[in-house]
């Protein structure tokens, strides 16, 4: 800028001290601070000369005069230079370091927005700038628009992302979503197998696979937070979340924390238990869920109450916590659930005392969906002592998700008028900050679209695919145990496939599937049974599809075998709690018409064990298949012998309802199947 006009702002400014007030509140702009102190050096300048010139011409040293004005100009610049300095964005320095500055340099509106998880459907750049909003998430359904690219994604990342960074401190917000079985709220994503069937592959390494390539997919996208892995040990298969839980074993819940450092990334040495780690910018933070006991309500209830005394929920429940710890989970969920009447999210006890007094968990915990609103009943009807009661317990980041303006307001009010500690406020922001720190999140807030082909890559399509086929579990093959029927022969003249969940992507995905409850049909890129089945045989042999045939239709048909695809339709949450856990009609009529006409093999898509044993008798074989996903290639690779049948169940399988709940170890233990049952096969040598 020319001097002319800088003299001019000056004089607009009133000299130099309008410079330097520029410079001592919020920072309009860089660019203005720096005009500011150019004028005050201008200023200081023009009083040097007046000053120093007439002392030096009377000692003969006017010679001296440019050069000694200069050395002075540069010292002041330096020093300048040197106040600009801020440590918190200074990556060499240490995270903790680089924390307590930044936290010293907030307001306390500024500190509430960091505590603040909002839906992007009520987000804008603008929000996040007015309100510093530390968090976004995409709920269940909730995209840019149906079928969204990568590229799609990642545009409306950046933008939010912006609007964080043109706040006065620039603190990038960390956006969220429930990638709980691949990235599974995007079009085109690879959808593995719901937690269920991983537990019955018993394979910690594949699930650890399975977080690094669905962390690049979700990064691929401009996301840098999942909420997973779900580390329930559901006891009761009643409860509609009972397909997000590895088992009811919490010994393989805890080997399949593995999925913790595949999404985050292996711990260095020496790691401290309770740090949160996140590797690099192809990973991402991670968030075990649901603390403590989301698994054990009564009757399988969703949200209701575990009742079980503090040596059961420490040796049942709290096991994986510890894991996720040792692996360095950055974020920590809490249950809607309560622990005998208590409601987790108001439970100071178990959050604070436990998890991070004694546990030393570093990372931040958050609430879940509305979480802090259901510490009342109804829901909401006391907003004001939810937050209070939450926050107080430990809480860190509130998933508010909607009405945001009413909680910064009340949380506000809370703490100027001495209801919540400053303390707790600094601690949560403390923990939050220190996760995006650790990070990375500074040094490389924005998207990057390069990874846009990580979405739904084959190499991702061929890990769910080994994920269906170790998963599949065989629980009967062959009425007799001399005549085998699996594996099956691809070279048979004619065949049958018949079933409602045998050309249905949806059904075949299950719930967390593009949308919140699922759906059905063609949702995504994916490929059916049936897909897989016309791609496996030998090309002269015919594939006749018939959803729910006839008899006479089975009967007549000329069918070598028939393969019967049929189970549960889509849920998630409350809506998938059940007393009575039957396949859905025309479910249990198909397999009565079809395997009473001809041999057949039935394939069963659920996320639970569900009643089998009335039909049992009229099957040849039985598959559970649990919620394989996108790749239904998985489950043809083992039904015609490509390879073995190797999945063990991760739950008991009941004979009736009237026994549940019903656990390996209990006293009344009388399964149809028991845990770790499961019948092998050998590959088919051709």
């Amino acid at each position: 800028m020319e001097i002319k006009k800088l003299q001019q702002r000056m004089a607009g400014n009133g000299g130099g001290g309008g410079g330097r007030r520029h410079c001592s509140g919020v920072l309009e702009s860089l660019e203005d601070c720096f005009t500011g102190f150019l004028i005050v050096l201008l200023e200081w300048h023009a009083q040097v000369r007046r000053r120093l010139l007439p002392l030096l011409r009377r000692q003969r040293m006017a010679v001296l005069a440019a050069p000694v004005v200069a050395a002075v100009l540069l010292l002041t610049w330096a020093a300048y230079g040197e106040a600009q300095y801020v440590l918190y964005k200074d990556a060499t320095k240490p995270v903790e370091a680089r924390v307590t500055d930044l936290l010293a340099r907030m307001t306390l509106a500024e500190k509430i927005g960091q505590m603040t998880q909002i839906e992007r459907q009520v987000a804008s750049p603008q929000v996040l700038k007015d309100y510093f909003i530390g968090s976004l998430l995409s709920g269940g359904g909730s995209v840019p628009r149906k079928q969204a690219t990568a590229a799609e994604w990642v545009s409306m990342v950046s933008d939010f992302q912006k609007g964080s960074l043109s706040t006065r401190l620039g603190i990038p917000m960390i956006y969220g979503i429930d990638a709980v079985h691949g990235h599974n709220n995007v079009y085109g994503a690879t959808i593995f197998p719901h937690n269920v069937a991983l537990g019955a592959t018993r394979d910690p390494n594949l699930v650890k696979r399975i977080g690094a390539a669905t962390a690049l997919e979700v990064r691929a996208t401009g996301i840098q937070y999942a909420f997973a892995p779900c580390i329930a040990v559901c006891r009761d298969p009643r409860w509609g979340r009972c397909y997000e839980s590895y088992s009811e074993d919490h010994r393989i819940v805890q080997a399949m924390t593995e999925l913790i450092p595949g999404l985050q990334g292996d711990v260095p040495a020496n790691f401290t238990s309770g740090m949160p780690y996140v590797a690099g910018k192809n990973n991402v933070a991670a968030c075990a869920k649901h603390f403590v006991g989301d698994g054990g309500t009564q009757n399988g209830v969703n949200e209701d109450n575990t009742i079980i005394d503090r040596r059961g929920l420490m040796t049942i429940h709290m096991p994986a916590y510890l894991n996720a710890l040792q692996k360095g989970v950055s974020t920590v969920m809490i249950s809607y659930s309560s622990w005998n009447g208590i409601k987790m999210h108001a439970n100071h006890d178990l959050v604070t005392r436990y998890l991070k007094d004694r546990l030393n968990f570093k990372g931040f915990t958050i609430s879940d969906w509305e979480g802090i609103d259901r510490i009342t009943t109804p829901a909401g009807s006391n907003y004001s002592y939810s937050v209070q009661a939450g926050v107080l317990a430990g809480i860190d980041m509130i998933m508010v998700p909607n009405n945001y303006q009413s909680f910064i307001s009340i949380l506000t009010s809370h703490v100027n008028n001495g209801i919540i500690p400053m303390s707790r406020i600094d601690d949560a922001v403390t923990r939050i900050l220190r996760v995006k720190f650790t990070m990375g999140l500074f040094e490389n807030p924005m998207p990057d679209s390069s990874m846009a082909d990580q979405l739904g890559k084959k190499e991702h399509r061929d890990l769910a695919r080994e994920a269906v086929r170790k998963s599949l579990v065989l629980l009967k093959n062959g009425k007799t145990s001399d005549k085998p029927m699996l594996p099956l022969s691809k070279k048979a003249p004619k065949i049958l496939v018949a079933g409602s969940h045998a050309d249905n992507l949806g059904y075949q995905c299950g719930g967390w599937t593009i949308e919140w409850q699922g759906d059905t049909g063609r949702i995504t890129v994916g490929m059916t049974i049936l897909d897989a089945v016309k791609a496996a045989v030998d090309p002269s042999t015919t594939v006749v599809f018939a959803e729910n045939p006839d008899a006479d239709f089975v009967k007549n048909g000329g069918f070598s075998y028939a393969i019967v695809v049929v189970g549960e339709h889509p849920y998630t949450e409350t809506k998938g709690d059940s007393l009575n856990l039957t396949i859905p009609d025309p479910g249990p009529s198909t397999v009565a018409t079809v395997c009473g006409a001809a041999q057949c093999a039935t394939v069963l898509i659920s996320g639970r064990p569900v009643v089998v044993q009335p039909f049992l008798g009229a099957m040849d074989a039985l598959v559970a298949a649990w919620l394989p996903g996108t790749e239904g290639q998985g489950v043809t690779d083992v039904l015609f012998g490509d390879y073995g049948f190797t999945g063990k169940l991760p739950r008991t399988w009941f004979k009736s309802v009237d026994q549940l709940p019903m656990n390996y170890g209990d006293a009344h233990y009388d399964p149809l199947f028991p845990l770790g049952f499961g019948l092998t096969t050998q590959p088919r040598t051709y």
